[in-house]
């Protein structure tokens, strides 16, 4: 559901002019995001049988080839869906299948291009909304810089899930949710010098997500780490809740924390990693 909601944030920033194709641009999302969750698993399933023998794949609850095929699925759902958008919206949909399979088969075992690639596919997620106003992008696309840092250090921790991290890999992760938390307070500054609403946001934002990873690098544990990769995932949609305020008001970015509810409630079901 985070996926959803970078998609209603980038709606907003580009206007949120034609509601008409809104329910377009969020199954694209959707199906997107989905499919590169399943894609990953069907990837990882030797290492999962080793690490996460629980997880369907390895436990055998799912056929690799169900799980290849409802994957490929998913992701040209995705850009079908997003082709209803704008043919903007079609080509960074596409753009985001290659990234996904890059990151899936390849990209997310380099130590450096692994969270580059992943913050790439959240960046771009963002863009696929503000795509829904082809002419926005101009001017928009540096807000996809945030989701990019914030991702590209949540990322670069997320490796010490099961083995325990280094302390300058979790100091990096906080150098990057700081550098985030600057550039939306700047944004509300500058776009609402009076208003309260995205700074009160923000702040939240920070009181959510920094003391886990700040845990991290004090412990840089596989539980304290995991920890912090859960709070940093779900707190994704405070990040896309400031920017949806930033442009389109308080009440828009109360719909977008509204997808928080099930994006909590699917956490106590799926694996946040």
């Amino acid at each position: 559901m985070t996926a959803v909601a970078d998609g209603l944030a980038g709606f907003a920033a580009a206007g949120a002019a034609d509601r008409n194709v809104l329910p377009w641009l969020l199954a694209s999302t959707a199906c997107l995001y989905a499919g590169g969750v399943t894609l990953n698993d069907f990837f990882d399933r030797e290492l999962d049988a080793v690490e996460r023998p629980e997880r369907p794949i390895p436990s055998g609850r799912v056929r690799p080839a169900a799980a290849a095929f409802l994957g490929a699925a998913l992701l040209g759902i995705g850009v079908l869906a997003a082709t209803q958008v704008s043919a903007a919206s079609a080509w960074i949909a596409l753009a985001i299948v290659l990234a996904v399979i890059l990151y899936d088969s390849w990209g997310k075992h380099r130590i450096f291009l692994g969270p580059a690639n992943m913050a790439v596919c959240r960046g771009l997620n963002l863009l696929l909304g503000i795509a829904a106003v082809p002419a926005a992008l101009g001017g928009r696309w540096p807000l996809a810089l945030l989701p990019f840092i914030y991702i590209c250090g949540i990322t670069a921790l997320s490796r010490g899930e099961v083995h325990g991290s280094r302390r300058p890999v979790a100091l990096f992760s906080v150098v990057s949710l700081i550098l985030v938390l600057a550039g939306l307070a700047t944004l509300a500054l500058m776009r609402d010098p009076l208003g309260w609403w995205s700074l009160a946001l923000t702040a939240v934002f920070a009181w959510r997500v920094l003391p886990p990873f700040l845990a991290a690098v004090r412990k840089p544990e596989p539980a304290v780490i995991r920890n912090a990769i859960r709070t940093g995932v779900l707190s994704l949609v405070l990040l896309d809740a400031v920017i949806g305020g930033l442009f389109a008001g308080a009440l828009y970015s109360l719909l977008i924390l509204a997808t928080a509810v099930l994006a909590f409630g699917l956490a106590r079901l799926f694996a946040v990693t």
